[in-house]
């Protein structure tokens, strides 16, 4: 991991081209250090017994079940469409 004092937010700054106040530059520079200091405390951590996760918590689907029910016809779809033709919308073309 680099040292907090190879990090130079100020030279990042410069290269997404945020304009960044010296005050605001120090703040950044102290909270990056803070927070590489704490990945540096969890890389002391014996983690070879945990098993990996790709989520902390349980995730479950919380959509409605997919049931088949009436919607619009073709026609109705294409009732208010500015262009239409053969039953299909038409649009301007957006890629060359």
């Amino acid at each position: 991991m680099a040292r907090n004092s190879e990090l130079d937010v100020a030279y990042v700054a410069r290269l997404a081209r945020l304009n960044l106040t010296e005050t605001e530059t120090e703040l950044f520079q102290r909270q990056l250090g803070d927070v590489l200091k704490y990945v540096e405390k969890l890389r002391e951590l014996n983690v070879n017994n945990v098993q990996a996760a790709a989520h902390g918590i349980p995730i479950f689907n919380v959509l409605r079940e997919d049931e088949p029910r009436d919607w619009f016809t073709a026609e109705e779809a294409l009732r208010n469409a500015p262009r239409q033709r053969d039953g299909l919308f038409i649009v301007t073309k957006v890629v060359e």
